[in-house]
């Protein structure tokens, strides 16, 4: 599957693109976001959530509670979970994720956790930093996306690709 990758000039950059994705999100879909802390997998969750559902002014991290149930327009339920503190994927599947992969819209962070079970047909964003650029600024400075869609999401993508670009001419 060929990579896609993003630039995001700022905290709203990556904010916008949540937007965008949001927009394009449907029962069955798997989001695994991978990158180290502080990389902007909370920050691309949040915005995502906030798109789907404009009363979540508050979206706290599941950290502790492995899982925030939301819903999209439609009804569909919207998983943001972080395995951060899984120490098994056994342990994330008993939260119930088997129906969820099918049922609902899964946002992981820390994606890694499942190993094999996480399912072959994720849309797969790892956020990163740009290392080389020493400003001396936290988390104000320039992140990358690096997007691996599968087949099934090839019009969708092409869709926010070219909304990308046009949202930045």
């Amino acid at each position: 599957m060929p990579v896609i990758r993003l630039e995001f000039s700022d905290l709203q950059a990556t904010q916008r693109f949540g937007g965008l994705l949001a927009g394009r999100l449907r029962a069955g879909d798997v989001i695994a976001l991978s990158g180290a802390l502080g990389a902007g997998k909370s920050v691309l969750a949040r915005a995502i959530i906030q798109a789907v559902d404009a009363a979540q002014d508050d979206v706290p991290s599941p950290t502790f509670t492995l899982v925030q149930q939301y819903a999209l327009a439609d009804g569909t339920p919207l998983w943001h979970l972080d395995l951060y503190r899984i120490e098994t994927p056994q342990e994330a599947m008993a939260l119930g994720l088997d129906d969820a992969f099918i049922d609902a819209v899964c946002l992981i962070e820390w994606p890694d956790r499942l190993q094999k079970l996480l399912p072959n047909t994720n849309l797969s964003i790892h956020l990163y930093a740009d290392d080389s650029l020493d400003d001396g600024k936290d988390d104000t400075g320039v992140r990358f996306a690096d997007v691996t869609a599968p087949p099934h999401w090839a019009d969708r993508i092409n869709d926010l690709v070219t909304s990308i670009a046009n949202k930045s001419t």
